[in-house]
């Protein structure tokens, strides 16, 4: 027994040697090959300050970047947007489209061009769905978009008319200056409500909006606005370099007349020479496939002409399929085409107190 137990000892202890002088021997492999690899310079990833005018303003109104926190706010969301690369190229891109939509209704209205950018924060310049409820580019709820004139049913929800959420978005900010004689506190209002607003101002007993404590979304509102304001009226300066043939060209259609119901759009859209998609991304207020028509009732349908009417079929066709022709639409999110069987969808955060 004894005789068997030191046998067992001497067999683990040789063993144990073995694995060492392996383990010793492999080491030194592996450093050998390292050393014959060729060495490769660190690579360093570069952040800079950015240096800002001192003199900003929103609508006309001076920003008090005098005011340490003032400051240090607005600089938060500018460096945050300027290294957000791939985010804020997509908006430049997306300006070039939607703000020669835009700014003609706001300039209608007498509203200051820079409320333009409100649109950018609530939505990206997409027709953008939130888990709340609100709609569109500029996010409305449906309560308040029927309280500002827009149409929503089964068949059709207008807060994804660009051009009629806008005019609804004017009616809200004329409606607030009102109340407020202030472009800002208008601002700030369209994320808060002007409700919010004002038993802020009266409960701190402030005037302003840059002396108000609010919570945190409504607080950053503002900034976030500027910051958007500083990039997109001079991107190259902050470093966003967007080739003018890669921008987004604003959609080219023609408009009929419609006054009676359609029973099938995808009948309609085959008759015009498009498919139901183009139909829908031109207008993507029509919420079903079908639409019935009252008397005396009137809509105006989009048609797409060249080159936003080409379709796949039309590309392979006409180009091979090598030579894809694809028309760029990111700027109308998918969640605002339904299928042909559903209806509407429920969408992000209420205007309060409206």
């Amino acid at each position: 027994m004894e005789k068997r137990t030191k046998t067992l000892l001497m067999v683990l202890t040789v063993s144990v040697c073995l694995l060492a002088i392996l383990a010793v021997a492999l080491s030194i492999r592996a450093i050998n090959t390292a050393n014959k690899r060729p060495t490769l310079e660190q690579i360093y990833i570069q952040s800079h300050d950015i240096e800002f005018a001192k003199d900003i303003s929103f609508a006309g109104e001076k920003v008090p970047l005098e005011m340490f926190n003032i400051r240090e706010r607005y600089e938060r969301e500018l460096l945050s947007n300027c290294y957000f690369h791939s985010n804020t190229m997509l908006l430049v891109k997306r300006s070039k489209r939607w703000f020669p939509v835009i700014e003609p209704i706001l300039a209608k209205y007498r509203i200051p061009d820079d409320f333009k950018y409100l649109c950018v924060i609530e939505s990206m310049l997409t027709n953008a769905v939130s888990p709340s409820g609100a709609v569109g580019f500029w996010q409305f709820m449906e309560s308040t978009g029927k309280d500002f004139g827009l149409e929503i049913n089964k068949d059709v929800d207008m807060r994804y008319n660009v051009e009629l959420e806008t005019e609804a978005a004017c009616k809200y900010f004329l409606q607030a200056h009102k109340k407020f004689h202030n472009w800002t506190l208008v601002a700030a209002a369209f994320n808060a409500g002007t409700n919010r607003v004002e038993r802020f101002m009266r409960e701190q007993k402030v005037s302003s909006y840059y002396d108000m404590l609010m919570a945190d979304e409504t607080e950053r509102y503002v900034f976030r606005i500027l910051a958007l304001k500083t990039i997109l009226e001079n991107p190259e300066h902050y470093g966003i370099y967007v080739s003018k043939n890669l921008e987004y060209q604003p959609f080219k259609y023609n408009t009929i007349v419609i006054t009676e119901s359609v029973d099938n759009w995808t009948d309609f859209a085959k008759e015009q020479g498009i498919t139901y998609k183009l139909l829908k991304v031109f207008n993507p207020w029509l919420r079903s496939n079908k639409l019935k028509i009252k008397d005396g009732e009137t809509y105006e349908i989009k048609i797409p002409t060249k080159p936003f009417n080409i379709t796949a079929a039309y590309s392979q066709e006409a180009l091979g399929e090598d030579d894809y022709a694809e028309i760029e639409n990111d700027s109308l999110c998918r969640d605002s085409i339904p299928d042909m069987e559903t209806e509407e969808d429920e969408c992000d955060e209420e205007l309060e107190d409206n």
